[in-house]
């Protein structure tokens, strides 16, 4: 087992560095550069930027020299913890992002919480009560979940809290703690204003796992060893929880690879909606601007949580399918 963890980790390293030469290359895809953004926008306000000025920005920035060469100077501070200036902010990208990245993952992992406290107990409900009134029901709210797109549902559940409650349901806190330091009041503050985003965020996800829990947990319940289980007089919730549930998480498990980075990419529309402050809108406005070292970092690090993501499924799988622990021993 330990040669497979040591196996995954050294992959996801190079599937790490992989996303970082993609990141940057399709960031650099857009004809032009940051300068060349920068002199549309003083143009488009009466503002006229000189050629001298220009030059002297592309060479700030490095923007003046090949492509490969700045991708070795970017991954080189990268690894060495430093993820360049933004060009945009003129800070340091680490100060930049701040409290975004980590509002980013409380948010998501909140979304993922709730996601399988939802989802694993209406699968096992519905494939149980197979075509009773409760698993017609939960189809139906499924149905809905995956064809609604979560921004429409944030809304119409802005719509409805400000029409019927006179209240505004935007951001993770209230107005007078945005600028205010860090203190109990502002964490108790974030912790009453995060249920509502992180549920919108985990409703589409939730959707789907119902479907997959249903479809696996259903197959596994018509094998003969239940049948046997049954048979030995074992009680229907032994018989359910102990075996079939259990071979029925490896699909669930697995999905954990692909169910993290959809809520956090899927974050970046409902940032933009709900106006959260988490990373999304700033990787909007990066990729806009061309601000390279920002835009890059924001995508590496969602390359990170993907890589991440797939390695904790690797993990969940074995922990719950001792099969899989016994071929690597």
């Amino acid at each position: 087992m330990i040669t497979f963890l040591v196996r995954r980790f050294l992959l996801a390293i190079v599937t790490v560095w992989l996303i970082s030469v993609l990141s940057f290359t399709i960031i650099q895809l857009p004809p032009g550069d940051f300068v060349d953004t920068y002199i549309a926008q003083m143009a488009s306000s009466g503002s006229q930027v000189s050629a001298e000025a220009a030059a002297a920005m592309r060479q700030l920035y490095g923007l003046d020299q090949p492509k490969y060469v700045q991708y070795g100077k970017w991954i080189a501070r990268v690894v060495k913890g430093d993820f360049g200036e933004s060009m945009e902010w003129r800070r340091p990208v680490t100060e930049v992002i701040g409290d975004r990245i980590w509002l980013t993952l409380l948010l998501s992992l909140a979304a993922l919480m709730i996601t399988w406290g939802l989802a694993l107990p209406i699968g096992i409900y519905s494939a149980v009560r197979q075509y009773s009134f409760g698993d017609y029901f939960f189809t139906l709210v499924g149905f809905i979940g995956i064809a609604v797109p979560n921004f429409l549902l944030a809304l119409i559940v802005m719509y409805f809290a400000f029409r019927w409650f006179g209240a505004s349901v935007g951001g993770l806190f209230s107005a007078e703690y945005n600028l205010l330091p860090w203190s109990m009041g502002k964490v108790w503050d974030l912790l009453r204003h995060l249920p509502l985003p992180a549920v919108i965020l985990a409703l589409g996800g939730t959707a789907q796992l119902v479907r997959i829990m249903r479809a696996n947990l259903l197959d596994e319940l018509r094998r003969p060893y239940v049948v046997t289980a049954r048979a030995k007089g074992l009680t229907e919730r032994r018989v359910i929880l102990k075996y079939p549930v259990r071979a029925a998480l490896n699909p669930f498990a697995s999905n954990i690879a692909y169910l993290f980075p959809y809520l956090v990419s899927g974050s970046v529309i409902i940032s933009i909606v709900l106006g959260l402050p988490t990373v999304g809108p700033l990787l909007v406005e990066s990729l806009i601007s061309q601000d390279m070292f920002l835009a890059g970092t924001i995508v590496l690090l969602l390359g990170v949580m993907t890589v991440a993501g797939t390695f904790i499924s690797d993990l969940v799988l074995m922990w719950v399918d001792p099969r899989l622990r016994r071929e690597l021993d």
